[in-house]
This record gives C-alpha cells, sequence and structure tokens, in this order.
C-alpha cells in the first residue's frame, strides 16, 4: 500500500508547512516534547486530531531529538461508529497505533437524563480510560488536539458564564500528578485546520455520533468571536497574544499579587 503521508497536494503542503511552524513554536516555547518522550496522540477521528497526528509525524522526522509516538483512539461504542476507519488509516500511514475498547456509551446514556448534554461525563470517562492505558504503557506525555480557538472559547465561557478568568493551558500536569497533558495546535486556527483536512481528505469521523451537540453558552461565544473577527481582523490573535503577556497587579486576585502590602512613598 502506497504511504499515506506521500499523497499530499501543494495546496496542502503550503498549509501543512505553516501549521508545521506554529505547531514547532508551541513545542519549543513550552518544551512540550523533549529527548525520548513516549508521545500519545489521542486521535478521535475529527479534523484536529488528524491534523495533529499528521503534524507531529512531519515534525518527528526533522526533529533533533528523538521521540516516540503511539496513536490511540478510544472506541465508545456509540451507535454508527465507523469500525474500521481509524485501524486502516493508521496502517496505511504506518504509524504505530491501539484501538482502546470501553462502552462510556451505555454508562452515559443511562446516567445523563434524556435532552441533557452528554458531553461533560462522556469528556470524563475517555478521560479515565486514557490516563489509565498511558500509566500502563509508560506514556511520558498526552497529545491533545485542542487548537487556539478551543482556548479561546473556553477563556470566554469561563469568563462570561463561571466568572473566572481561565482557559486552556498549552501544557499541563493532571490533578492527579500522573501525566502531563500537551496541546501542540494551541497557536494554530480551526479554519486553518479545517482547510488542511479538507486538502489532505482525512477520513473524518462525525462527532454527534451520539445525537450530543456541543452547548447552547459555546454557541453563543463561537459566535461572538465570529462577529468581532469580521469587524476587527486579527483580534483574536491579539488576544492569545495577551493571554501570554498577563499582569497580575492590573486584575483583582489578592491570591496572585499581594495588594495588602503596597504603600506610597519611596
Amino acid at each position: 500500500m502506497q504511504n499515506v503521508a506521500t499523497r499530499i497536494s501543494s495546496t496542502a503542503r503550503r498549509l501543512q508547512a505553516r501549521l508545521r511552524g506554529q505547531v514547532g513554536k508551541a513545542i519549543e516555547d513550552y518544551r512540550m516534547i523533549e529527548a525520548g518522550d513516549r508521545v500519545m496522540v489521542c486521535l478521535s477521528g475529527g479534523k484536529d486530531s488528524y491534523t495533529l497526528l499528521d503534524l507531529l509525524l512531519s515534525l518527528q522526522r526533522s526533529a533533533p531529538v528523538d521521540f516516540e509516538l503511539l496513536a490511540v483512539n478510544l472506541d465508545q461504542k456509540q451507535p454508527g461508529f465507523p469500525e474500521h476507519v481509524l485501524p486502516r488509516y493508521l496502517a496505511g500511514l504506518g504509524v504505530p497505533f491501539r484501538i482502546l475498547e470501553q462502552d462510556t456509551y451505555s454508562v452515559v446514556t443511562r446516567v445523563v437524563p434524556e435532552g441533557k448534554t452528554m458531553c461533560g461525563l462522556c469528556s470524563r470517562l475517555r478521560r479515565g480510560a486514557l490516563y489509565t492505558f498511558a500509566a500502563e504503557e509508560g506514556i511520558t506525555k498526552i497529545a491533545l488536539g485542542h487548537h487556539a480557538d478551543d482556548i479561546m472559547e473556553t477563556l470566554f465561557l469561563n469568563l462570561f458564564f463561571g466568572g473566572k478568568l481561565k482557559a486552556m493551558p498549552p501544557k499541563l500536569r493532571s490533578d492527579d500528578g500522573s501525566h502531563i497533558v500537551i496541546r501542540p495546535l494551541a497557536y494554530c486556527r480551526e479554519r486553518e485546520i479545517a482547510r488542511y483536512a479538507r486538502a489532505r481528505q482525512f477520513p473524518i469521523i462525525p462527532c454527534n455520533l451520539c445525537g450530543s451537540q456541543e452547548t447552547l453558552q459555546r454557541r453563543e461565544i463561537k459566535k461572538l468571536i465570529e462577529q468581532w473577527e469580521a469587524e476587527h481582523p486579527n483580534r483574536v490573535e491579539s488576544i492569545l497574544a495577551g493571554l501570554k503577556d498577563v499582569v497580575p497587579s492590573h486584575l483583582m486576585d489578592a491570591e496572585i499579587f499581594d495588594f495588602s502590602s503596597l504603600r506610597s512613598g519611596a
């Protein structure tokens, strides 16, 4: 079988160069991947995770340090899930992969009332299964496909609906301290990822097989950001830059800045 990675159009190649540069910069800025790392790339079958794997494979071939990649998909037994798509694609790439099976769908549909979004519980169960596998396999980094737009939406969701100034960090330690999670697409915009996925003709698996959709709040935030961008191009890039240049003394959190000890005079 011809290697899938070799079949790439000139359009996709230009997009790949741009996105690869952004991923490389994010990895460098936050020391996401180091020599000897065993990186588990969480693959859902959506455009973001396909792009993540594709770019990490490209970087792996020319990186100054050696690291391993393992593509992992969790088959959650959603009705209609095309079980053959990912194994066929990954085998064509020649990348090491594992397909895990865990019927979280039955758990979620039993616990969550009808009409309510299932994404929260589904995400927690999925995370638990992936973390368990990572610990068993000696994984040192867990790579997720969240991009700049996800980070931006999360920032405003937390700010507008949760009263908290909090986004998605590009690199974090899990709550139990056992895992390091990285987001190499942190500098990449969703629209360019979508264009790249179309150009590469990734075999996309729809994310709504369970019938659950993104929340109304997230849709509102998406619409708001789209309006901002239409009226003021590059506003998203400016806000993202602001997340990297925080001035605690000009916020209001007394836990991270000692306002109480401020005194006038020399």
